[in-house]
Parts: C-alpha cells; sequence; structure tokens
C-alpha cells in the first residue's frame, strides 16, 4: 500500500475496512450467485476506492502528535495539522482578527510585529483589557512562514513555573504540501524540569489538542 511522506496508513485499520467492504458487497452481490458480472466489479472497486479516500479524509482531518525528546534531553510539545488552503490562507488564519476568532477564541486581537502579541480571552462577555485575557508575544515572524510566541504562564499554574519560564516558547511553522494543502506545526520547547513542570506540559499537551482541532474542525 502507498505510504505518504505525512502519514502512516494503519494497515490493520485498511484491511479490516476491505474486509467489510467486501462483507457488504456479497451481502447485495453474491448471496444469489457467485458470477462477478462488469457492473458488479466495478461497484465493488468503487466502493473499495471511497473507502480508502474515506480513511485518508479522515486521518488528514486529525491532531498528529508528533513529540519527542530531543538528543540533549529537551522536551518538544509538537503537533501537526493539515489544513485544505494554500499557505498563503493558511498565515491568515493566525494573523487575522476575524480568523482567529473563529478557532482561537472568542475575543482575540493581532499586532502582527516584532515585540507585537496576540490577546484572547475565552469568555465573550469579556473584553480584551479584562485581567482574564492571555498574552502571547510575538518575537518574530517570517511571513508566511514562521511564528515564534513567547509563552507567558498565568496563575493557573504553580508560581515556581512562573518563574522559571523565560524560555517557554512556540514555534509555528507553515508547509506547502500541495496547492490547496498546508501543514502547520506547532512545536512548544524551553520546558523545565520537576513535577511541577510535569504538570504544565501535560496540560498544554491536552490543551494544544484541542485549540487545533478547533481550527480543523473549521474545514
Amino acid at each position: 500500500m502507498r505510504k505518504s511522506q505525512y502519514f502512516d496508513y494503519d494497515e490493520n485499520i485498511y484491511s479490516i475496512g476491505i474486509l467489510f467492504c467486501r462483507t457488504i458487497i456479497h451481502f447485495f452481490y453474491g448471496a444469489r450467485s457467485n458470477e462477478i458480472t462488469f457492473n458488479n466489479y466495478k461497484m465493488k472497486n468503487f466502493l473499495i476506492t471511497l473507502l480508502v479516500l474515506s480513511l485518508t479524509s479522515a486521518k488528514s482531518q486529525s491532531v498528529n502528535n508528533t513529540s519527542y525528546t530531543s538528543e540533549t534531553g529537551e522536551k518538544v510539545l509538537r503537533l501537526e495539522v493539515i489544513v485544505p488552503v494554500g499557505k498563503e490562507e493558511a498565515w491568515q488564519l493566525f494573523t487575522k482578527d476575524e480568523q482567529l476568532m473563529r478557532w482561537m477564541a472568542p475575543q482575540a486581537h493581532i499586532e502582527l510585529k516584532p515585540e507585537g502579541y496576540i490577546l484572547t480571552n475565552y469568555d465573550k462577555t469579556k473584553p480584551l483589557t479584562d485581567s482574564s485575557s492571555i498574552k502571547l508575544n510575538i518575537l518574530n515572524y517570517v511571513q508566511g512562514e514562521l511564528m515564534t510566541l513567547k509563552v507567558n504562564l498565568n496563575d493557573n499554574f504553580s508560581k515556581s513555573v512562573q518563574k522559571e519560564d523565560e524560555n517557554l516558547l512556540e514555534v509555528i511553522q507553515f508547509e506547502s504540501i500541495g496547492p490547496k494543502e498546508t501543514m502547520i506545526i506547532s512545536s512548544m520547547i524551553g520546558w523545565g524540569e520537576g513535577e511541577d513542570w510535569n504538570k504544565t506540559y501535560d496540560f498544554f499537551v491536552k490543551g494544544n489538542q484541542w485549540t487545533y482541532e478547533q481550527l480543523i474542525k473549521l474545514y
């Protein structure tokens, strides 16, 4: 079976899917006769192709956790998503207020510039000036290619990790994999060590997963 550069297809799921498809076909066409007509043959191929495409689409419309630990022992929280749009449109999902509010938070504003920021609030009844808003500083960016955000831990986290979060960053990359397909890669780096940092890491695994799931739900 063909292997994609970006996906490792599950052979077992594929085999089970084919078996299921053949069972359905046999129910409709094979129960009364063992002969396979030309039309039945075409129908079989059509249904199998449709099943494979469905499995591929389901795989592409998911958040892929490719986190790892570097050779020097540094954790990298890495998530990948593919959106069915060109790179410029994917870039705008992160750089336009109206696009950010479609998936990141109901209240959002960005100042796209070095030393700029993204400001969000998950409570649509509160203004962005409220103390509950979350501010991500933009350290740098390359138009349409990459953005680096400084992650500042708030009072939801322990004081110990708040004091040690100076190196905590999210690097967001945009890679074109087709005329109308863009892979978005989020890598969080700069983690500390210890139990409180482990809890912080686990929090962002779930939180970032949920956030990027909201993004792919747009499609």
